[in-house]
C-alpha cells in the first residue's frame, strides 16, 4: 500500500489548507493531531484540550476566510493545533518557553489571533464586540466565539448570550462539549447539556441537512414547510432558542466533513442574529496513552513518546499547595464550621484532597469566582467559617464581591490566594501580581503572606481565628522550601513581624517567600564587610509599626522587597513612615516590587530574573543605596 503524501507539510497559513480538497481534510487532522502529540512530548503543556478541537480547528480554518473572518477561542489551552495552522508550526516547539510562543492566544503574536484570552468564558462577550463593530462599519465578515461547556458556566458567558440574543448581529457560538473544563465540569448547565445530548442522539448527515435547511432555509424552501420543520427542531435546544439563538445540534466533533458540511451552511446563510453550534467532543481525543487520567492530561510534562513515560522531577518539599490542603484538613477535623469552595479547580487549589476526607463541607461551583464570593460571604453571615480558595489571578474576577459583600459587611470570610507572584510558563495573565495592591487598600482586611511551608500553616490558622473581619494569605505556586512542618499551626499575634537576624547599617525587610533571597543577599554582603538586619513581615495588613519604627530608627538604609506590584505593602510601609516621620532624618528606603511591565513567560527563575528580585538584585540595591558603584558592578559582572 502506498505511503500518502504528508499534506501538513504543504500548510503555511489557512489559505494553503484551503486550497485542499473537501476528501483530504481527514488526513490533515490526523498529521495535526500527530504533530500536536510529538510537540507535546517535548515541551509539555496543553495537551488535551488541543487534541480534542483537531477537527473543528480545521473545518474553521477550512470554512472560514480567517484572518478577515474572526475566531475567538475561550480561554484558549486549545490553540495549539489553531498555531499551527496559522504560520507557526516551526515554533510549536517553542511554546510557553522563555521567548518562545505564549501558551494561549496573543493579538501581539498573531494577526490570526483577533483577541488575547487566558482567562475563562470572556470568548462571546469580545465576539459580539467584534460582530456590533463590523455592522456599524458596514462590514459582511463572520465571527465565531469557541466555548467550552466549563467556560460556559460563568456568569459573563450568559451575560454576553443575553445580550447577543437581544441583538441582530450575525455570530456564531460553536458550544465545545466534552463535559470539562480542567476538572469536570459541574451544576445544573453540566446536567441540562447531558440531557440534551441524551435525548438527541448525534445528528447524521441527512438529519443534520434537513435541520439546516429548516433553519437557515434557501429562497425558494416552501415557506409553510420551514416553518413547520423549524418548529420541530427548535425543541431540541430550547435554554439557548429562549435567549435568542438558533440551535443547531448536537453534532460529533470529530467529524471533519459534518463540520464542514455545518459550518459552511451557516456561513452562507442570510439568517441574521445569533446562531449556536453544539458539537461533542472528547478532551485528549487520539491521546496516546492507554489510561489517561482527563483532568490530569489537561496538562501534561514532557514525555518520551516511544515509552510515554512522564519526565518527572523528585520534590524537594512539599508544595505549599499541599500543605495549605493537608492544614485545613487538620484544622477541619477539629472545627465542623470550616467551609471550603472552589470555583472549577479542585486539584489547583489542593481542595480536591479536602473534598475527599469532607465532601459534605466542599463545594465546587464551576467556573464562577463573583458567585464563590458572595456564597462565602453568606455562609460566614450564618456563623460558618468560609474558606475561599482561589488563585490570584482568578480572584480578581470577583473584586467588586470582595469589596461590596464580604469587606463592607466586615464578614470573616477567608480567602486562601494559590499561585501568588509569578507563576512561570502560563505567563502574566495568570501571575498573582496584584493581589497585594487590590487588598491591602480595604478597610479592616487582614493580610498575610508566608515566607515558607511552615508559616503557611501558622497563617492559615490564624486566618481561621479571625471572626470579626476578613482575611487572606498569599502563597506562591511550587514546592516549599524545605523547613520542618508543625504538628499543627499555631495562632500568629496579628500584624505583627518578626526579625531572623540582627546586624546594622542595612536593614532587609520582606514580605513572603522573597525572605530567602534576602538571607542569601545577606550572607553575600557579608563579604563586603557588612551585616544587614533581615526581617519578615509576615503581615501586609495591618503593618508591624513597632518593627519599622525600630528598623528606620537603627539602620541608615531600608531595603523591602515583596512579589507583588507597585501599590502593594511597600506602598502601605512608606504612607505610614511619612505620617510617623520616619523618612525625616536621613533614612534611605528603597522598595523592590514587580516591574512596572508585564513579565512574560519562562520558569519562575527567569521571570524573577527579568523583574529584578533575585538575591543579586538585592544586593545590588543595597550597595546602591550606599553609594559604593564600584562594587555594584563587581556585582552585576558575577
Amino acid at each position: 500500500m502506498a505511503l500518502k503524501t504528508p499534506l501538513l507539510d504543504r500548510i503555511v497559513t489557512p489559505d494553503n489548507l484551503r486550497a485542499l480538497e473537501p476528501g483530504q481534510l481527514r488526513q490533515v487532522a490526523d498529521e495535526l493531531r500527530a504533530e500536536i502529540i510529538d510537540a507535546a512530548s517535548q515541551t509539555g503543556g496543553h495537551f488535551g484540550a488541543g487534541l480534542g478541537v483537531v477537527e473543528l480547528t480545521v473545518a474553521l480554518h477550512y470554512v472560514f476566510d480567517t484572518p478577515a473572518d474572526r475566531v475567538i477561542w475561550d480561554v484558549s489551552h486549545q490553540a495549539y493545533p489553531h498555531k499551527i495552522l496559522t504560520g507557526r508550526r516551526d515554533r510549536i516547539r517553542s511554546i510557553r518557553q522563555k521567548g518562545g510562543l505564549y501558551g494561549f492566544t496573543k493579538r501581539s503574536e498573531s494577526e490570526y489571533d483577533p483577541f488575547g484570552a487566558a482567562h475563562s468564558s470572556t470568548s462571546i462577550s469580545a465576539a459580539l464586540g467584534m460582530a456590533v463593530a463590523r455592522d456599524m462599519k458596514d462590514g459582511d465578515n463572520s465571527v465565531i466565539a469557541v466555548i467550552g461547556d466549563g467556560a460556559m458556566s460563568a456568569g459573563m458567558a450568559f451575560e454576553a448570550m443575553n445580550n447577543a440574543g437581544s441583538l441582530n448581529s450575525r455570530l456564531l457560538v460553536v458550544l465545545n462539549d466534552n463535559a470539562m473544563s480542567i476538572a469536570p465540569a459541574v451544576g445544573a448547565l453540566s446536567h441540562y447539556l447531558a440531557r440534551v445530548v441524551d435525548e438527541n442522539p448525534l445528528l447524521s448527515l441527512a438529519d443534520i441537512e434537513s435541520r439546516l435547511e429548516a433553519a437557515f432555509p434557501a429562497d425558494f424552501a416552501d415557506a409553510e414547510a420551514r416553518a413547520k420543520a423549524y418548529a420541530g427542531a427548535r425543541s431540541k435546544g430550547t435554554l439557548f432558542e429562549d435567549l435568542g439563538f438558533t440551535y443547531v445540534g448536537p453534532v460529533d466533533g470529530h467529524n471533519v466533513d459534518q463540520l464542514v458540511t455545518v459550518l459552511g451552511r451557516i456561513r452562507d446563510s442570510d439568517k441574521q442574529g445569533p446562531v449556536l453550534l453544539h458539537i461533542i467532543t472528547e478532551k485528549g481525543h487520539g491521546h496516546p496513552f492507554s489510561a489517561p487520567n482527563a483532568e490530569k492530561y489537561h496538562s501534561v510534562a514532557k514525555f518520551d513518546p516511544d515509552t510515554l513515560v512522564q519526565a518527572k522531577s523528585s520534590p524537594k518539599a512539599p508544595s505549599y499547595t499541599n500543605v495549605f490542603a493537608q492544614g485545613l484538613i487538620e484544622e477541619a477535623e477539629h472545627d465542623p464550621s470550616i467551609v471550603a469552595i472552589t470555583a472549577a479547580m479542585p486539584s489547583g487549589t489542593g481542595l480536591d484532597i479536602f473534598g475527599k476526607r469532607f465532601p459534605e463541607r466542599t463545594y465546587d461551583v464551576g467556573i464562577a469566582e463573583q458567585h464563590a464570593v458572595t456564597f462565602a460571604a453568606g455562609l460566614a453571615t450564618e456563623g460558618l467559617r468560609p474558606v475561599v480558595a482561589i488563585y490570584s489571578t482568578f480572584l480578581q474576577r470577583a473584586y467588586d464581591q470582595v469589596v461590596h459583600d464580604v469587606a463592607i459587611q466586615r464578614l470573616p470570610v477567608r480567602f486562601a490566594m494559590d499561585r501568588a507572584g509569578l507563576v512561570g510558563q502560563d505567563g502574566a495573565t495568570h501571575a498573582g501580581s496584584y493581589d497585594l495592591a487590590y487588598l491591602c487598600c480595604l478597610p479592616d482586611f487582614v493580610v498575610m503572606a508566608p515566607a515558607d511551608e511552615a508559616e503557611l500553616k501558622h497563617m492559615l490558622v490564624t486566618s481561621l481565628a479571625i471572626d470579626d473581619r476578613p482575611s487572606a494569605l498569599r502563597y506562591p505556586r511550587g514546592e516549599g522550601v524545605g523547613v520542618p512542618l508543625p504538628d499543627r499551626g499555631e495562632v500568629l499575634p496579628i500584624g505583627k513581624g518578626r526579625i531572623l537576624r540582627e546586624g546594622n547599617r542595612i536593614a532587609l525587610l520582606s514580605l513572603g517567600t522573597r525572605l530567602h533571597e534576602c538571607l542569601r543577599a545577606a550572607d553575600e554582603l557579608g563579604h563586603y564587610g557588612l551585616r544587614p538586619t533581615v526581617a519578615d513581615a509576615r503581615f501586609a495588613k495591618p503593618l508591624d509599626t513597632a518593627l519599622i519604627r525600630r528598623l528606620a530608627m537603627e539602620h541608615e538604609v531600608l531595603v523591602t522587597i515583596e512579589d507583588g506590584a507597585a501599590g502593594g505593602f511597600s506602598a502601605h510601609l512608606l504612607q505610614h513612615m511619612a505620617g510617623a516621620g520616619l523618612l525625616d532624618k536621613g533614612l534611605k528606603v528603597r522598595t523592590m516590587t514587580l516591574p512596572d511591565f508585564f513579565v512574560g513567560h519562562g520558569t519562575p527563575e527567569q521571570q524573577y530574573a527579568e523583574a529584578g528580585l533575585t538575591w543579586s538584585d538585592v544586593v545590588t540595591t543595597v550597595l546602591g543605596a550606599l553609594g559604593q558603584p564600584q562594587l555594584v558592578r563587581e556585582v552585576g559582572a558575577n
